[in-house]
């Protein structure tokens, strides 16, 4: 269909292209100096706080749950309202993951839920900034801290954003992005890990390079010659090219316009939606400035289906985000078994993701709010 609306897609100019081809001119494409630019480039938005690059979002969970140091017997918390990652990344690493209910309006981590889901097992409490409205991270800070775990902030949607004035990435022990082509803004595929404690970044940049050393001080045999390396500890590839964090640095620059265009029509959505009687729009915490990368619309009398087949038939690329993480019968296999978080699980049966990218025009959302709308009567 000619006129297909995609729920997302990336904002490429001729400036990002530009950036792209200078480094296939040069004599970096892997591991060179735009990914050091592209990292000081993240920590402008950050608040300061270092970048270790990686190739996905999933990469840097399954990275950082390393660099915390995440093994067999461990727990990690984390809500099941999110794409299936944030748990598997865990899993991949032997922990047993412990599911927490989330808040039934906003669809984040409930910090009462991960309090009662900790225990002195748990070494990491993982929270995702759902939709790209960051979580509670104040209170879920102080959960963390009850049993000496380590807060990660799955930032995969909410670069950009703030909590109570403080950047997303400068609120966590551990923070994690993601620059896939829907996201806020795209390295095509990509990711990163950030942390403001020395040792956590230094494990990570570890590990997304096999855990390899050079520095001959910390090597256990340094007179084999110049050439020697070694690995202490396990790690893999998950080095991001030059070529793409170029792009990345390229986008970096419209990050702002990309957070203003994203408010202005998750804004229009609202306006347009509010007084439709069977859907509720998206909430905001008085202290959260989100980085809207979802508009998640909640569909209510189990209309879902019916509304995401209708708008599909209209050409309008709905989406649905996410079911539970343990519905997933990786999961079920291990023994997880629905009903395990009722909030989510119904925050789920309601949710459709309506389109939502930098590039879509007032006339396409006010498309999108036409056909909702019609659905309803309205």
């Amino acid at each position: 269909m000619s006129d297909f609306l995609p729920y997302g897609r990336q904002s490429v100019t001729d400036d990002d292209i530009a950036a792209v081809a200078e480094v296939l001119r040069g004599d970096w494409l892997t591991t060179g100096p735009a990914v050091t630019r592209f990292e000081a480039d993240l920590a402008e938005h950050t608040g300061g706080t270092p970048a270790v690059a990686v190739t996905s979002g999933t990469a840097a969970l399954h990275v950082a749950y390393a660099a915390a140091g995440v093994g067999a017997g461990d727990e990690v918390v984390t809500s099941p309202l999110t794409f299936v990652a944030t748990a598997a990344a865990a899993a991949l690493h032997g922990a047993k993951v412990v599911f927490a209910d989330t808040e039934p309006d906003t669809g984040n981590l409930d910090p009462a839920a991960a309090r009662a889901a900790v225990t002195e097992r748990t070494t990491v409490l993982a929270a995702v900034d759902y939709a790209g409205h960051p979580a509670e991270l104040d209170a879920l800070r102080d959960v963390a801290d009850s049993v000496g775990a380590l807060l990660l902030q799955d930032a995969a949607h909410s670069i950009g954003g703030s909590w109570k004035g403080r950047p997303v990435g400068s609120l966590a022990d551990l923070t994690t992005l993601s620059f896939f082509a829907t996201k806020n803004l795209t390295t095509a595929e990509g990711g990163a890990v950030v942390s403001p404690v020395p040792e956590l970044v230094e494990r990570a940049r570890a590990f997304r390079n096999h855990g390899l050393v050079r520095d001959r001080d910390r090597q256990r045999y340094p007179d084999e010659g110049a050439w020697h390396q070694e690995v202490h500890a396990f790690g893999l590839n998950y080095r991001l090219p030059d070529v793409l964090c170029a792009l990345g640095s390229s986008q970096l620059r419209r990050l702002a316009a990309f957070k203003r265009r994203r408010a202005e029509l998750h804004a229009r959505y609202d306006a347009g939606l509010k007084d439709v009687a069977g859907v509720l729009t998206p909430v905001c915490r008085a202290e959260a400035d989100p980085m809207w990368h979802l508009y998640p619309l909640r569909v209510l009398d189990g209309r879902r289906r019916e509304l995401f087949d209708h708008l599909r038939a209209q050409g309008i690329g709905v989406q649905v985000n996410y079911i539970p993480a343990y519905w997933h019968p990786v999961f079920e296999d291990l023994g997880y078994r629905r009903g395990l978080c009722p909030n989510a699980e119904a925050y789920y049966a309601q949710e459709l993701s309506l389109p939502l990218f930098a590039g879509l025009t007032d006339a396409d959302a006010d498309r999108v709010i036409d056909a909702v709308r019609s659905f309803f009567g309205a």
